[in-house]
């Protein structure tokens, strides 16, 4: 996420996560329940964080639940916490408060936590829209016939073409917001920021919603998603192997290690990101380093491997699915592994989005015997396992 000049414009987001989700049934309020694999939340909170417009997150959750929050959002960074209230139009209120208490603030996007699915296309139509309006809503029409009822029977059919379905996130110039969150009377429930900001004067756009975004609510919510995504495990394995030579920087882990000689290559030779590369390409079915990154290309001359690795995340996210965890090996006499074992597996959680409890590095010898016993050069295998579509 990148701060953008607060002289400019800045955009700041509050994400609503402080419901109990009781309707949902769940062991757990419904923002942290596992979707393919991951906790609700986590999937808006890290759009937000990955979008180059987005100055700074803010999450509004239930006291006793920073815990949750914190294992739902590891390894994010840069977002600040705020305590909510009884109500989401309160939690809202105590949101904007922390929000205004940060410096000048352009624009704010409130979104609910229970919307995971969001887009940067989504983000990017309404903070456009922001540049011609102060506040813009995402919807969807109304495809249903719809009707009212009372006392349990239908009575008469509504307009179906003058009704919309709204969602989140919406996006409000930010002092006209907090003015209209102070004027709103509190024993009236809002269910959402733009009735509040309409009741205040002021008028609201549309924009083009998305299907994707839609509110996870019930028990049935979370059981359409399991039918709707069939999941499998698969697993690759990599290996990859550099000689030591004298004049080269040695590598490994994406650490930089003191050490007599270096591993060769084109790259900087980490031999253990490039097994770690195999392993996740070969799990989504994908070749392997070299058809990605050839030596003979000279754009990869001294390239970084954690590229390398940061591109077979991508391929595997752009597949619908996600890393479970990883488990390396590094084959050497020398250097000690074990010094720079827990800095190595920092690294690569941050790389591959990772809690670090599910990034394992272990070393060997092979009691002095082969190239490795001699001291010519390093090994290293990996394997990872994902769950995909």
């Amino acid at each position: 996420m990148t701060d953008s000049n607060p002289q400019i414009v800045r955009n700041d987001v509050i994400i609503v996560a402080a419901g109990q989700g009781e309707r949902s049934g769940l062991r757990l309020p419904k923002q942290y329940a596992l979707l393919k694999g991951r906790p609700m939340v986590r999937y808006s909170a890290k759009t937000f964080l990955e979008h180059p417009k987005i100055s700074k997150l803010w999450v509004v959750i239930q006291p006793g639940h920073e815990l949750l929050l914190k294992n739902a959002l590891d390894g994010l960074k840069d977002y600040e916490v705020v305590m909510g209230g009884a109500t989401r139009q309160e939690s809202v209120r105590k949101g904007l408060s922390a929000v205004a208490t940060s410096g000048d603030v352009t624009n704010i996007l409130i979104h609910d936590a229970a919307r995971p699915f969001l887009s940067f296309q989504m983000i990017d139509r309404l903070l456009a829209s922001l540049t011609r309006v102060e506040g813009a809503i995402p919807v969807l029409p109304t495809t249903d016939t719809m009707i009212s009822v009372t006392d349990g029977y239908a009575e008469q059919t509504l307009d179906r073409d003058a009704l919309w379905r709204v969602q989140t996130p919406q996006a409000f110039n930010f002092k006209k917001l907090t003015q209209a969150h102070k004027q709103w009377n509190a024993d009236n429930r809002a269910t959402d920021d733009g009735q509040i900001f309409k009741a205040a004067g002021n008028r609201i756009a549309i924009v083009e919603g998305d299907e994707a975004l839609k509110k996870y609510t019930t028990a049935n919510d979370f059981k359409d998603t399991s039918e709707r995504y069939e999941m499998v495990t698969r697993s690759g394995i990599g290996f990859d192997v550099h000689q030591l030579v004298a004049g080269e920087e040695l590598w490994l882990g994406g650490l930089r290690i003191d050490h007599d000689r270096g591993l060769a290559g084109h790259s900087d030779a980490d031999v253990l990101l490039h097994a770690l590369t195999d392993a996740l390409l070969g799990a989504a079915g994908a070749g392997d380093i070299g058809d990605h990154f050839p030596p003979s290309d000279p754009q990869w001359r001294n390239a970084s491997s954690d590229k390398f690795v940061k591109f077979a995340v991508s391929v595997i996210n752009e597949k619908g699915g996600h890393i479970n965890n990883v488990d390396m090996t590094v084959i050497c006499e020398a250097p000690k592994i074990k010094p720079y074992r827990e800095a190595m597996r920092k690294n690569i959680a941050e790389m591959l989005d990772l809690s670090i409890d599910r990034v394992s590095v272990k070393a060997t010898t092979t009691e002095r015997l082969g190239f490795t016993g001699r001291g010519e050069g390093i090994a290293a295998q990996a394997v990872a396992t994902t769950v995909m579509e």
